[in-house]
């Protein structure tokens, strides 16, 4: 199996945009800085935004004075910025007219300062939400480092916000035609790439010719990387890959999936027109890597929610 380095990574990753300086050196939130936070609300994989009869696609904030804990998400030009880590932010909502939106849908329309605010504000909230307590003695743990980590009062640990690597791969074959799958639990139309998390004390590349092997019986000849995304439903790191293979014989695993086809684009195009295959959104890498192969951005009416 080939490994090689591309040149030419994926760009414009909807997820992957940011424009906040983190300050990790300096994350303490002095009293005065509380008080000048602006802060964002989370419900799972969902966020606040201003009502969209007055401003569309733009992410709501309070001040912090309005919730009881938070954890400092960065500064831009001279603002900074928080989540909310409280475990029930509804009230807090509803009292401003805010409307829940999910970042899977409205990522992409995002700007670039917003989106990195909001994909790091989901992957942290949802830590902190189910990480309460410490994993050797089971003590309740308590918010350090302005949100970046958890302390035991009782052994003294720190806990620090996880991220698991998953790879998803773009397998072409001989024809350069794009092996399109679906999971047991997507709906019939519902088609993407093989996908899959990195095993302890596995290469990336590695992870892709298992991942392959074990969802489709295809065997890879060479891999490319192309770039990453954050994906904080809830903590993962999207490591895109593109594969090659000579093995055109796809034997599903029908556990994972279940189903598994070979296209051109042209069968692309028309399995998208006609409805029998729905593309991943424009958020997902998984879209991206698919126009990376067809060679152009395609109609947002053929991707599925």
């Amino acid at each position: 199996m080939k490994s090689n380095v591309n040149q030419e990574t994926l760009s414009g990753l909807a997820l992957g945009r940011s424009r906040a300086e983190r300050l990790a050196e300096t994350r303490a939130l002095d009293a005065a800085l509380r008080n000048d936070l602006k802060v964002l609300l989370v419900n799972g994989p969902e966020l606040a935004m201003a009502n969209s009869s007055t401003s569309a696609n733009s992410l709501a904030y309070v001040m912090a004075q309005e919730v009881e804990s938070v954890a400092y998400l960065g500064s831009f030009e001279g603002e900074h910025f928080a989540v909310c880590l409280d475990a029930d932010v509804s009230a807090v909502a509803s009292k401003h007219g805010f409307e829940w939106h999910s970042l899977r849908i409205n990522g992409a329309d995002l700007s670039d300062l917003d989106a990195g605010l909001a994909t790091s504000a989901i992957a942290l909230n949802n830590w902190h939400q189910a990480h309460t307590h410490c994993s050797l003695c089971g003590a309740a743990t308590f918010i350090s480092n302005s949100g970046w980590t958890r302390q035991c009062p009782q052994d003294g640990t720190e806990h620090y916000p996880r991220t698991d690597p998953a790879i998803i791969v773009a397998i072409t074959n001989s024809e350069d035609k794009l092996l399109m799958a679906r999971q047991a639990v997507w709906q019939p139309t519902h088609f993407s790439h093989v996908a899959g998390f990195v095993e302890p004390g596995e290469t990336l590349e590695a992870a892709v010719v298992r991942e392959a092997m074990e969802e489709t019986g295809i065997k890879i000849d060479s891999v490319t990387y192309m770039g990453s995304q954050p994906w904080p439903f809830p903590s993962s790191l999207m490591l895109a890959f593109t594969a090659t293979t000579s093995d055109n014989q796809i034997t599903v695993d029908n556990d994972e999936i279940v189903e598994a086809y070979w296209y051109s684009r042209a069968e692309l195009v028309a399995a998208c027109k006609t409805g029998e295959l729905r593309i991943p959104s424009k958020v997902s890498v998984a879209r991206k890597l698919i126009e990376h192969w067809y060679g152009s951005e395609l109609p947002d009416e053929w991707s599925r929610p």
